[in-house]
Parts: structure tokens; C-alpha cells; sequence
């Protein structure tokens, strides 16, 4: 199946992924910046038109909040949609978008000094059933 990603989609599948390792980042005790940039090289791996859609620059990509409830309430549904936009043109794709944002997701937690701790697992907990609700 060939997928189809309109200016907005790809904006919405780069606000959850990109969202998905800043919330990780956000929930990380010790090493915030050094989750962020694991869960950015994750992210940068990606193929397909899931690769493509994150590696292009997105102008209305905005992740921001005074704090990380502010950034959950934009980020976890945007990965519920992005689920759903993708299963709806092809499954498959919804899939490499799921592993793409777990992946990334990760990366992040492997990078916390001492590994990952209770707020880490519940925001990975979090944001995996994000993605299981589309």
C-alpha cells in the first residue's frame, strides 16, 4: 500500500514522536539531556515514510509546556492519531511508526544513569498505551 502524508499529518507524527522522547526526557531523574539526545538518534534512524515524514523540518511543530501534564496533553493523543492516520492507509506503516517511537523511547530509558526509575517506567508505560489505544 502507498501512504499518503499531507503538511499536517507529518506534523502531527513529529509532535508524537519527537513529543514521545521529550516526555521520556521530562520523567528521566538524572541524565535529561543525555535521554533526549538517544531518543533524537532513535528517532533519526527511522525509514520508510515514517522516516521521511520525522526527517523532514516541520514549521508547525511545537512542543512546549510549563509542565510535562501540559506536554502529555498534546503529545499521548497526537500518538493515538498518528496511529490511527497511518492503520487507516496502511497497517504495516502504523507498525514501523509504533517500533519507531518505542525504539526511541528506549534508547532514552537505556541512557539514564543507573537505569530507568519509577516515573521513567510509567511515562514509557504511558506512552506505549498511547499508541495501543488507536
Amino acid at each position: 500500500m502507498s501512504v499518503t502524508l499531507t503538511d499536517q499529518d507529518k506534523t502531527t507524527l513529529a509532535v508524537a514522536a519527537h513529543g514521545a522522547v521529550a516526555l521520556v526526557a521530562a520523567a528521566g531523574i538524572k541524565s535529561a539531556g543525555k535521554i533526549a539526545t538517544a531518543g533524537a538518534l532513535a528517532l533519526s534512524a527511522a525509514t520508510g515514510p515514517v522516516g521521511h515524514a520525522l526527517a523532514d523540518k516541520q514549521k508547525g511543530l511545537k512542543l512546549h509546556g510549563k509542565s510535562t501534564a501540559e506536554l502529555a496533553d498534546t503529545v499521548l493523543p497526537a500518538l493515538t492519531a498518528s496511529i490511527t492516520l497511518l492503520k487507516q492507509q496502511d497497517p504495516a506503516e502504523a507498525g514501523n511508526f509504533r517500533s519507531t517511537v518505542l525504539t526511541a523511547v528506549e534508547a532514552g530509558a537505556r541512557a539514564e544513569r543507573g537505569g530507568p526509575g519509577p516515573a521513567l517506567t510509567e511515562m514509557t508505560r504511558k506512552i506505549t498505551e498511547a499508541l495501543d489505544a488507536a
